[in-house]
């Protein structure tokens, strides 16, 4: 497997087809895709892209450590689930964050996958919530500095 750094447009189609199907093609692009601050993580098992998660630095207010950045976007084809493609994602994304001295990851998790967060070193914060169009939310967080 590879895992490398791609241009926002790469993740576009796994972000429509996992996360976004019955929306229009244009709610998988987000206004934070090109921010100087933001990267983009692929997956690729035998060339093909399998998994794609997206980093922005953005500040959640409930939290108190002032450097923080947000996953956002995390999917992976579901013929692929289970041979690692998502820990690869996060763990070079984590590498490269801990890297610029962040302190926080966050991210607004389905509540169908908190489980999976929990496996990658997140925990749940707050109340679940529902993110229309997409449903229960929440929020899940993971310490760097520890």
């Amino acid at each position: 497997m590879e895992v490398r750094e791609v241009s926002p447009e790469t993740t576009y189609e796994l972000r429509h087809a996992i996360l976004r199907p019955h929306q229009p093609f244009e709610a998988c692009i987000y206004d934070t895709d090109r921010d100087v601050t933001t990267f983009h993580v692929g997956a690729f098992y035998e060339g093909t892209l399998i998994s794609v998660a997206s980093f922005y630095e953005e500040k959640n207010p409930e939290f108190t450590k002032e450097k923080q950045y947000r996953l956002r976007a995390m999917a992976t084809l579901p013929t692929h689930r289970g041979l690692g493609a998502g820990r690869a994602v996060i763990d070079y994304a984590e590498k490269r964050i801990r890297e610029k001295n962040i302190e926080l990851l966050w991210c607004m998790g389905r509540t169908s996958v908190q489980g999976y967060y929990e496996r990658l070193g997140f925990q749940p914060h707050g109340n679940v919530f529902d993110y229309p169009p997409i449903g229960p939310h929440i929020v899940m967080v993971k310490d760097l500095m520890v």
